[in-house]
């Protein structure tokens, strides 16, 4: 039977839906229906607009949803942002520091990747905002995750005039120029050209932590300078840094803590993958792999990275601080040179240069599908969701790009450098706010399973330690984003101006819902009434990927993929 008429069964006698059935049987239920774009033949099957249904196409394989969770989670923050976070907290401090935001991460991450999965729909947050939630929350998640992501691309750009000017003094709007008409062709293309771009850019910044992973241990052996570090920085100047100059468990602490939410603006981008569900051909296949497999990746990287930092760069060095944003701030790039390695830096600021152009690309398609989602709950006219032959939301996507010539506002100096800056301030904790949102709308999706009797066992991927586990990134995304601007409370420290910049988004969340709760009067939504069946997969929907069972090659090729 099909979805639709599973939502009339009396839930102890709900059949096991379509898909939960095996690939051959899904190829055989599937039959001459298919398209092959990810949509049905018949225009009745699938209806826009009802339960978070867009008009864009299913496009991205497997390996593309893969990558774009890669290119989301090891950007700019992970070769530079990480040496101001070492030198405030020290070695132990900033791994402590990563650990700690990784199992916020992990546990964000596992919450919508089952929401994903089961409801595989447009943009996806602020849908399920409105759905699980209230749509006042909905409307107003997309407002600031969108927002935060369109105010980035102008971000990204304008970090791409700066890393050039690693190597000649060409002029920056030149730069700006060019890296914003690529995101913008790029877009507008199928979304398998995007797909493949991401995995591109993926590829080379993976193959260049890999290569500062060897790199790392070859300098920590002596291996360039025949002189051996070892754990050398964790004896002298010591595991902790006193931050501030605060001496003692207190200003060990308040490094750890700079560390905390430098970690977390780092991370955040990582939840974007489930995004890409509403696009994937096999997304009950490919975002629970994504789920399971990039955030332990990311992780990794990061944890990794923290732990080689501690081991290569004396967190006293001044260039941790520079504020160059290009490669002589990385801390990677910093123990190079001392090595007395002179290639090096270059081929690190060249792959600094594809994250943050893969970055502010990711921006652009992610702000693009926010405003697809509230067309999609009737939060914006219709004209926003129109899209090409290939599926491409081309108004939400010139929308969405119009934020990055911004980026032209960094060029100036007096009033125009500052409105940038605000700009971006306004923005800061909005990925954060999101992490909270998202995993209090599983926590409301898992009371509505529990409140009318349907089992978790016929979805298409459980999540493990549920409700525990969205709790644990409820809780811990709330406490962050709390303390993201705690040295404004230090003695001695107070600036009006820091402190709206740290906490300006909040209000900028919490406006919105009230103003769409009184022109609306939404209420919040019960558990028992909340709709937990259409924006499901329909039968002949999804194309089935390959198993590759069997040789230990093939499996090997399966994991990747």
């Amino acid at each position: 039977m099909g979805l639709a008429n599973a939502a009339t069964q009396p839930n102890n006698e709900i059949e096991k839906p379509p898909y939960t059935l095996e690939a051959n049987d899904i190829q055989q239920t599937c039959g001459p229906a298919f398209t092959g774009d990810g949509g049905l033949s018949s225009k009745g099957d699938m209806q826009l607009n009802i339960g978070g249904r867009g008009a864009t196409q299913r496009r991205l394989r497997n390996y593309q949803v893969m990558m774009i969770g890669f290119c989301s989670g090891i950007g700019t923050g992970l070769f530079v942002g990480t040496g101001s976070a070492y030198a405030k907290a020290g070695p132990a401090g900033l791994l402590l520091a990563y650990l700690v935001v990784g199992l916020v991460l992990w546990s964000v991450m596992q919450s919508i990747g089952e929401l994903a999965t089961l409801f595989p729909t447009a943009g996806s947050f602020p849908h399920w905002a409105t759905r699980f939630i209230d749509p006042a929350v909905g409307f107003s998640l997309a407002i600031s995750y969108g927002y935060c992501y369109t105010i980035a691309i102008a971000s990204e750009v304008s970090a791409a005039a700066v890393i050039v000017s690693f190597w000649t003094d060409i002029t920056p709007a030149v730069v700006i120029t060019v890296g914003l008409v690529l995101i913008l062709a790029i877009n507008l293309m199928s979304v398998r050209v995007y797909g493949e771009s991401e995995v591109i850019g993926g590829a080379i910044k993976v193959l260049c932590f890999v290569g500062l992973v060897f790199v790392s241990i070859i300098i920590t052996a002596g291996g360039a300078n025949n002189e051996a570090i070892g754990f050398r920085y964790w004896n002298n100047p010591g595991a902790w840094t006193n931050y501030n100059g605060i001496t003692g468990s207190t200003g060990h602490f308040l490094g750890f803590l700079s560390a905390f939410v430098n970690a977390s603006f780092s991370f955040i981008g990582v939840e974007t993958v489930v995004i890409a569900a509403a696009e994937s051909v096999d997304p009950h296949r490919a975002i629970p792999k994504a789920t399971r497999r990039v955030t332990y990746r990311i992780a990794f990287f990061y944890i990794l990275g923290a732990f080689l930092i501690g081991l290569i760069v004396d967190p006293t060095n001044e260039n941790l601080v520079s504020g160059s944003d290009n490669a002589n701030s990385s801390p990677f790039v910093i123990a190079i040179k001392e090595a007395g390695i002179n290639a090096l830096p270059s081929i690190v600021n060249a792959c600094i240069l594809v994250s943050a152009w893969s970055a502010g690309n990711s921006y652009c398609w992610v702000g693009s599908r926010m405003i697809v989602a509230m067309t999609t709950d009737h939060q914006l006219p219709q004209v926003f969701g129109r899209v090409t032959k290939n599926g491409v939301p081309y108004v939400a996507v010139i929308v969405s790009w119009l934020f990055g010539p911004l980026a032209y506002l960094s060029l100036g100096s007096g009033g125009a450098a500052q409105a940038f800056t605000w700009l971006l301030n306004l923005s800061t904790v909005a990925g954060l706010i999101a992490w909270a949102t998202l995993s209090f709308c599983y926590i409301r999706f898992h009371a509505a399973m529990k409140a009318q009797g349907i089992s978790r066992d016929t979805l298409p991927w459980k999540s493990p330690f549920q409700p525990y586990t969205a709790w644990v990134g409820f809780v811990g995304s709330t406490i962050i984003t709390l303390v993201a601007g705690f040295p404004v409370f230090l003695k001695g420290n107070w600036n009006s101006s820091d402190f709206v910049a740290s906490y300006i988004g909040i209000p900028i969340f919490i406006v919105p819902i009230i103003g769409w709760k009184i022109y609306h009067s939404t209420k919040f939504i019960r558990a028992s009434n909340i709709d937990l069946w259409s924006g499901r997969l329909q039968e002949g929907e999804i194309v089935v990927t390959r198993d590759l069972g069997g040789s230990w090659w093939k499996r090997l090729v399966d994991w990747i993929v």
